[in-house]
This record gives C-alpha cells, structure tokens and sequence, in this order.
C-alpha cells in the first residue's frame, strides 16, 4: 500500500499476528499508510515477554507517525486503550472492537487469571497444533473462518509466546480494572461491535458511556466477536471513516 498520509496502526488479538488483518488492509484505500503490529508474544515478537502497559509503550515507540491512529481488536484493543490511556499525545484517535477495561469483580478476575494459567500450561503442554482448533472451535468464534496465511501465522506462534501472553496481558491481569480512567481519554473514540456478539456488545456500550462525549459507536451487521475478519469490508469502511473524522479535528 502507498504510505501516504496518516497512518493507520493495527493490533491483532490473542493467537493472531500482523497477517490476520490482511483481509482488512487489502480494503482500506491506496491513500493510507498501514501498519499491522505484532504484540508480545505472538509473530516476529514472539520472544517478547510484556504486559499490556509495557507493550503499549513499545508500540507506540514504533510507530512511523507521531499520532496514529490505532485499531486494536480483543488483546489489541486492550493495548490501544492503555495506550492512548498512557500516551495521549501520540494517538489521533482509537477504534476498538471487542474491547474491555477490565472485570470489576475481584474474585472474577481472579477466576480468570486461574483460568488463563490453566490454558498457558496446557499449551505450554500440547502445542499450539494442538490448542488452536479447540480454540477457534469456541461460541465466540462460531462465524469465523481464518484465511490460509491468517490460520499459517498462528500455527507458527510458540507455545511459551503464547502461554506468556495470558499470563502478562490476560484480561484478569487489569487490576485495578480501567473503567475510571475511561473518563480520562481525550482522542476520538469509535467503539465497534458484532452484531451476533452480546456480551462485547454491553461491553462496548459500557466503554462508550464511560469516555462520554468523545466515542461513538457502531455496529457490524450480521458479525461476531471477530467481525474485522467475518466482514472485513464493513470493518475497513469503519476504520476508514473514522481517520477521516480524526483528519479533520
């Protein structure tokens, strides 16, 4: 693509990497420049041992544009939050889908914390040949079918890459969650959904009302919890309205 113009930076979510979002970059328009990140733990940073706020650091140290905007879905979302939390200065805007601040409940996120270490070992354990297809076999993922290249990537991750990642940048591993600082945020915020995806659905309702007057919302039609690969058309228009809107503040 021509790098030309603000940049458009991409976080995968958990098990993916940079190649996941190829079915969106091959969308977005010839006049951007995008990048797709792999995170601590997975792709080329497959030895990076980070948590979230560590690797938030790191990406937005890497990036090619002073303010990017930033795309982040699940685990990627996570990190552009704490990004723009951490670093407002270097962020245009965000767009988030299937993202959390964090579970309020302290024995929930103990819960998931225990949860996460027991699917680390068991990776650790079996492989990640092993793992994906149960993975990928869950309710959450019941429309999605990974590209070739996509599904390739992330049978290439490392068990300990993988394992790490729960364990550092696991969603049980925000505590105290973030929901306070939400109000904090002061970039553009597009807060994205699946339509079949309930529970983020509330999630991201919730998100939306917690940074107030600066996040929108939008809904995919007819998606899950990985609507930028089940539609990545309707996602990539997503992304590209909301640079548009950013581009002009």
């Amino acid at each position: 693509m021509a790098a030309a113009g603000p940049e458009i930076v991409l976080l995968h979510g958990f098990t993916q990497t940079s190649a996941s979002w190829r079915p969106v970059t091959d969308r977005l328009a010839l006049g951007y420049s995008v990048a797709a990140i792999d995170l601590a733990g997975h792709g080329s940073a497959a030895d990076l041992r980070l948590d979230l706020a560590a690797d938030a650091a790191r990406v937005a140290g890497s990036t090619t544009d002073d303010r990017p905007l930033l795309v982040g879905y699940s685990m990627g979302g996570r990190t552009a939050l704490r990004l723009a939390l951490d670093h407002p200065g270097a962020v245009r805007g965000l767009v988030l889908l299937g993202a959390t601040a964090g579970i309020d409940d302290p024995d929930e996120r103990a819960a998931r914390r225990r949860a996460d270490e027991e699917l680390a070992a068991r990776i650790e354990r079996e492989g990640v040949a092993a793992f994906l297809p149960g993975w990928l076999a869950q309710p959450l993922f019941a429309d999605l079918r990974p590209e070739p290249d996509d599904l390739a990537a992330r049978l290439a991750n490392s068990p300990e890459g993988l394992a790490a990642s729960l364990r550092l940048a696991g969603t049980g591993t925000m505590d105290p969650p973030w929901w306070d600082e939400l109000g904090d945020l002061t970039v553009p915020t597009l807060v994205v959904w699946g339509e079949r995806d309930a529970k983020f659905a509330a999630l991201g309702e919730r998100l939306a009302a917690a940074i107030g007057a600066g996040a929108d919302t939008a809904v995919v039609d007819g998606a899950g919890h990985a609507a930028h690969l089940e539609k990545p058309a309707a996602f990539a228009r997503l992304i590209a309205g909301q640079l548009d809107r950013t581009s002009q503040r």
